[in-house]
């Protein structure tokens, strides 16, 4: 890896423009951040995960993004944004001038168009169009960009500032396919200066950047790890300086904060884990009764402290505790574990014993073999279920859940953004991105509900009830809610600003001490 030299800021341009100079503090050397999260693609519009989105929050720029620890998106590529009257259906943005992509073009208004219009186009399985359900179109003129809603939806501004509001640069990607190749062409804090899928990803201070980060810290390396053992081999021979997402559970569970050789970032975090359940008309899952038999005998509690060594919280609801509307549906449906009850709606469904499915799960994904395992134990204990199951490497496991060709799989949620809206729609709406089979017109219309309110607080009643419903059905079953962590070596700090919920990866907070 070749040497870079760090960045930091130097001085104001414009309203909230930032331009990048060299640092004089004797160490230029890349810092190594390790991760399990993996990379499904480069092109903002074929991805909806963790490990892109992380990456896209530091190569390309959204029209808004979200301040640490903040619950409402602020400017970032745009000067300003707002609705435009009082009924929640035109949002329009007006863009920062200056802002070139590496070519040295300049971002026009067009380029936003293009971005938001060919997400929609291309409707990757495994994209993120499901997040613009709202969007009917998008027209631009100057540096101005003006989004028409086809239903009000005080939640667009926090779809805008994720991933899937990343800008690229329209004379670089094709508008109806995804990109190919290992190039990224963005305007965000950083460029990528070489890729490698599923080992490394090279960032450098992008020196053109002008947005909302005030400073960036460092170049940075990404290490991708097939699965937590080889990330934390990694982490004990020093051969990263932060580990991130994530460490074996055992791990978590013995780091301490006191220790003087290390830095420990701990804190609530907004990710959850559900096991979804596919459905469809034929499958082995498809009656309700069936699916309401399998949450009676799911164990939250063994979970969290055979599987997870008490680094997760059991978790009876879609949205996790922290988020306004959470509630306990599933504990208040399904107060504990009963065979009996369960047994019963079996034999109401007439279905025969034991009902056999296929689990399927991601491989390397922390602890997600041992879940399976223990959740296969849970459910055939009493000769109920017979579950098979089956572990894929992460791009193919995306792709058989988003085809419907998995009879349940577990996956984790990190929060696109810091909202209930977050954990609805894009979870169990009829247009979801899990594609679990599941349409619910009443779930839809308390979805659409909640977005009316620009005051999110009076959504709550909206999200009690949608997360009542999803108890009764059960396409999903909510198992646990995690905590934030991540390690560093002594001589790193910022590693307590990299992520908080937000679905923001601040690589730039990192700084060598």
């Amino acid at each position: 890896m070749r040497i870079l030299v760090s960045l930091l800021v130097a001085a104001v341009v414009g309203v909230g423009g930032w331009q990048l100079l060299p640092a004089q503090d004797g160490r230029d050397d890349a810092i190594a951040v390790g991760t399990t999260d993996a990379v499904t693609s480069l092109d903002p519009a074929g991805a909806y995960d963790a490990g892109s989105w992380a990456l896209f929050s530091n190569v390309f720029q959204s029209l808004l993004t979200f301040e640490p620890g903040g619950a409402v998106p602020v400017p970032d590529a745009a000067e300003s944004c707002d609705f435009a009257g009082t009924d929640l259906r035109t949002y329009r943005c007006e863009l920062r001038e200056g802002l070139k992509f590496p070519s040295g073009r300049s971002m026009t208004a067009e380029d936003v168009k293009f971005s938001f219009d060919r997400v929609l186009r291309i409707n990757s399985k495994v994209g993120p169009a499901s997040l613009f359900t709202t969007l009917k179109s998008v027209d631009a003129q100057d540096l101005e960009v003006t989004f028409h809603l086809s239903s009000a939806d005080a939640t667009f501004p926090f779809k805008v500032a994720t991933g899937a509001g990343a800008i690229v640069d329209s004379s670089k990607y094709p508008e109806d396919e995804l990109r190919e190749g290992d190039g990224v062409d963005g305007t965000g804090p950083y460029e990528l200066s070489s890729y490698s899928k599923d080992s490394s990803a090279v960032l450098i201070p992008n020196g053109d950047y002008r947005g909302a980060v005030k400073g960036t810290g460092r170049a940075v390396e990404l290490r991708y790890f097939k699965d937590s053992e080889a990330l934390d081999q990694a982490w004990r021979r020093k051969r990263i300086d932060v580990a991130a997402r994530q460490l074996p559970p055992k791990v978590l569970s013995g780091l301490s904060a006191s220790d003087p050789g290390i830095r420990v970032s701990e804190a609530d975090g907004s990710e959850t884990r559900n096991l979804y359940l596919n459905t469809r008309a034929g499958k082995p899952l498809h009656d309700v009764r069936v699916r309401q038999a399998m949450a009676w005998l799911i164990s939250r509690e063994d979970l969290a402290v055979n599987v997870y060594d008490g680094t997760v919280d059991p978790l009876y609801s879609l949205i996790p505790a922290g988020i306004v509307g959470h509630t306990t549906s599933f504990f208040d449906t399904y107060p504990e574990q009963s065979a009996a009850k369960a047994r019963a709606l079996l034999a109401e469904a007439g279905v025969q014993l034991p009902v056999r499915f296929t689990y399927g799960y991601g491989e390397g994904r922390g602890a997600a073999e041992a879940e399976a395992k223990a959740i296969e134990r849970q459910l055939e204990k009493d000769g109920l279920f017979q579950v098979t199951l089956k572990g894929y490497e992460w791009t193919d496991f995306q792709k058989r859940w988003a085809g419907g060709q998995l009879d349940a799989y577990a996956v984790g949620w990190v929060a696109d953004y810091p909202d209930a809206d977050t954990f609805g729609a894009p979870l169990v709406g009829s247009d979801g991105t899990m594609n679990t089979g599941y349409a619910s017109k009443d779930v839809d219309a308390l979805v659409q509900a909640s977005q009316r309110h620009a005051d999110r607080g009076r959504a709550a009643d909206d999200f009690k009830d949608l997360q009542q419903t999803i108890a009764e059905d059960v396409p999903v079953i909510p198992l646990w809610q995690g905590k934030e962590y991540v390690v560093a070596s002594v001589d790193v700090g910022g590693g307590q600003y990299l992520s908080d919920g937000t679905g923001v990866f601040r690589l730039w907070r990192l700084t060598w001490i």
